[in-house]
């Protein structure tokens, strides 16, 4: 597992990031303080405070990890 810090702090931003995280059979989690959502959910991301960066964590393969980092750089703070 991998965690990031990303920034979602627009309407755009966040359906562009479920679109591209979508493509991935890997499972992603946002924490923001006590709450933990699937990162794939628009509906759950947007119950979150978007001002203020939010972690992001990746559960995949060391090796998948690249990939999907590169993919997401748009979004990493």
């Amino acid at each position: 597992m991998k965690t990031v810090q990303i920034s979602l702090n627009s309407i755009n931003k966040v359906k562009s990031f479920v679109n591209e995280i979508t493509k991935f059979e890997n499972d992603f989690d946002l924490v923001s303080g006590r709450y933990v959502i699937d990162a794939k959910s628009i509906m759950g991301i947007f119950s979150l405070d978007l001002s203020k960066p939010i972690d992001l964590n990746i559960h995949a393969n060391e090796s998948d990890i690249e990939n999907i980092l590169d993919i997401l750089k748009p979004y990493i703070v």
